[in-house]
């Protein structure tokens, strides 16, 4: 399964995290990393159900990973 990293759009209500970690679950995935400077975890995820986070409009998500400097 993929990684994907969800995060909380800017007024998006604590609760909207707590769904989409609930969502992550039901669907068969699951938290690895909760985030502690912003709202938002990384799970892994099948990737045939990431369509169902992206279409809410409180969560930003993405594929998690490396990320370099020059």
């Amino acid at each position: 399964m993929p990684q994907i990293n969800v995060s909380l759009k800017d007024g998006a209500d604590a609760s909207q995290l707590d769904a989409a970690k609930k969502q992550v679950t039901d669907q068969g995935g699951k938290i690895v990393n909760e985030f502690k400077l912003i709202k938002g975890f990384t799970a892994d995820f099948p990737a045939d159900k990431v369509h169902t986070l992206q279409s809410n409009e409180h969560l930003n998500v993405e594929a998690d990973g490396q990320v370099k400097t020059q």
